[in-house]
């Protein structure tokens, strides 16, 4: 996503300067083209590490950028008719303990007595009315702002196939192996690919996660991590107009989080990703098998499908009972891929 957006604004900016694109793999086969889709822009609930980080004002700035991406991103889809499954509604965050709850209150406070925009969010502190908005038996509090949901390939597919229109050259399967100044043109860089070399006067690094692979100064600043989408169909009586009508962020003890995306399509199959329980377990893991940091081929790990399924089973309402029947039982297929962490600064998208 990052190139194709890239992309977009290069040929914008500088229309008659030719673009290449070089992708290693598939196009869009990297963590955006395999996420859940989940366009949910922070509204409050980052704000006091940021603030603890950069400052009252730089706080607000990077949400009040969110917003204005989430914003930015419906209006591309629906002025241009994008086919990929946009849903617009209301997220929910849901508090998960009373010390949760009680922190995030804090924050939210916080983040309003600052100066932050609050207007558009549902603030419900009462645990049963939480529950009944989002279907969650232990929810100690919700907040509800709007966000979408869609299917991220299928968005950098249209917007890549009107940068080709203008001009942009995709070359897929073509690994980029090094970069370096060019000894023949002064501010030219050279880029050498498996199929070969290509001179141009700039080089855009969109690698993200696998940054340092071309640029070792970013060695342990961007450390490529692989983390776990489950897909699960959930059972026939709650899916059509019973289906979850919202996106959700759980927020777990130790930090833990559950992100759930129901797909819009008729299928009904819900998304679950984040930072489950299970995570620690994983990363413990990969320390013990290293090589496996950058492989996106991983099909699963048993800890993070059990606590989506023990979530699903324990906490959202009237799910367990269709599990006790064989015919209802949870289908699960899970699926990897690799984000990049950021140092010093380590923290991960809810």
């Amino acid at each position: 996503m990052t190139g194709t957006l890239v992309t977009k604004a290069c040929l914008e900016t500088w229309p008659n300067k030719r673009v290449v694109v070089l992708e290693a793999n598939d196009f869009c086969s990297g963590a955006t083209g395999r996420n859940a889709g989940h366009c949910k822009p922070d509204q409050w609930r980052g704000f006091a590490e940021y603030q603890k980080q950069f400052g009252t004002q730089q706080a607000l700035k990077i949400l009040q950028n969110e917003q204005q991406t989430w914003s930015n991103l419906v209006k591309y889809v629906r002025e241009n008719n994008v086919d990929c499954d946009l849903w617009v509604g209301d997220t929910l965050d849901v508090p998960m303990t009373p010390e949760i709850a009680k922190a995030a209150k804090q924050d939210f406070e916080s983040y309003k007595a600052a100066g932050g925009k609050v207007d558009h969010i549902k603030v419900t502190q009462d645990p049963a009315e939480a529950t009944k908005i989002s279907r969650v038996k232990e929810a100690q509090a919700c907040y509800a702002w709007p966000a979408s949901t869609l299917h991220p390939w299928k968005l950098a597919a249209y917007v890549m196939r009107e940068n080709i229109k203008k001009g942009a050259n995709l070359q897929t399967h073509t690994v980029a192996r090094r970069v370096r100044q060019s000894p023949r043109s002064s501010g030219k860089w050279i880029v050498e690919t498996d199929r070969g070399e290509i001179e141009c006067s700039q080089v855009v690094h969109a690698t993200n996660a696998y940054s340092a692979a071309l640029e070792p100064s970013l060695s342990g600043l961007i450390r490529p991590i692989p983390h776990i989408c489950t897909k699960v169909v959930p059972p026939e009586t709650f899916s059509g107009s019973k289906r979850l009508q919202n996106s959700y962020g759980v927020l777990l003890p130790n930090r833990a989080l559950i992100t759930i995306n129901p797909r819009t399509t008729s299928d009904g199959h819900v998304l679950f990703g984040g930072s489950n329980p299970g995570q620690p377990r994983f990363e413990k893991w990969l320390e013990e098998h290293g090589s496996l940091y950058t492989d996106d081929g991983l099909t699963g790990f048993k800890p993070i499908t059990e606590a989506v399924r023990s979530f699903a089973q324990s906490q959202l309402v009237d799910w367990a009972d269709e599990f006790k029947n064989p015919e209802g039982a949870i289908n699960q297929r899970s699926w990897s891929g690799i984000i990049g962490l950021v140092r010093p600064l380590v923290m991960d998208d809810g």
